[in-house]
């Protein structure tokens, strides 16, 4: 019978723990081209500037370049809405996500930050030169400033601030597919609404009734997806993959086969 001695059996218990510590990261978060995991929460405050857009009060653009359309206007995007610059939108695969924004002069400023969705694009001006910069809809920057001075702030324009990126919570809203105007059986495009978490979007694939095949789609613009191999035939399942921590989530028969152009279809899911 062989023995072992107190001294050998440390290191065969530490190489076991770290064994079964591997096998549960890679069930966790899984291997190959998925890569690390991140958390899409930052804890760090980084510097930025700001100015706003629109009316006083008002929501900031009519839809954005992230084509949001009429959300903009409606909770829980209303009010919560902002531009930012090609470093943040990133060609439109920053579309959605969600940042924490503050001001810095404490005889005006509020200590409480203001969350912003990204739902349009600030490409010159300000904008341009690699600056990091946010474009508010005029009610998230008066909001930036202490009780009854939000006016005040504005009349400042352009502000120094800090920002940092956080979960995005749409408050028991599961992830929706819009069905863009336009679409066929031939060209099928669709706009991703209300996910939670990282909000943006690093590749979405598709799946046609009948079928195990998932199709790639392809971005085309703001938080535009599109498949144009066709005809296409419902319902169809949708898998998107998200673009900062690589979560992937699947809705199986989501969009149903008498589907139509214009109309949203809401999943019974969303990201944690």
């Amino acid at each position: 019978m062989a023995t072992f001695s107190s001294s050998s059996f440390a290191p065969m218990l530490i190489r076991s723990v770290l064994f079964v510590s591997l096998l549960s990261a890679a069930f966790l978060f899984g291997s190959g081209e998925a890569g690390p995991a991140h958390m899409v929460v930052d804890p760090e405050w980084h510097p930025a500037t700001a100015t706003w857009y629109g009316s006083a009060d008002g929501d900031g653009s009519d839809g954005g370049a992230c084509g949001y359309g009429t959300l903009v206007d409606v909770v829980p995007m209303k009010a919560r809405v902002g531009a930012v610059s090609p470093v943040l939108f990133k060609g439109g695969e920053g579309c959605g996500a969600c940042y924490k924004v503050r001001c810095l002069d404490a005889s005006i400023c509020s200590r409480r930050a203001v969350t912003v969705i990204v739902t349009d694009e600030c490409p010159g001006g300000v904008c341009a030169f690699g600056r990091t910069h946010f474009d508010l809809s005029g009610a998230a920057f008066s909001r930036l400033a202490v009780a009854g001075r939000g006016g005040q702030l504005q009349n400042r324009g352009e502000i120094s601030v800090v920002y940092r990126r956080t979960a995005c919570k749409y408050g028991g809203k599961n992830i929706a597919f819009h069905v863009n105007e336009g679409s066929t059986s031939f060209w099928l495009s669709l706009l991703v609404e209300f996910e939670d978490g990282d909000g943006d979007i690093g590749s979405m694939q598709l799946k046609q009734a009948n079928s195990a095949q998932w199709q790639d789609m392809k971005h085309i613009w703001g938080a535009t997806w599109s498949l144009t191999p066709g005809p296409l035939v419902g319902p169809f399942s949708v898998r998107l993959t998200t673009l900062t921590t690589k979560q992937t989530l699947s809705a199986q028969d989501v969009i149903p086969k008498n589907w139509t152009p214009k109309a949203t279809y809401t999943s019974r899911l969303n990201f944690a």
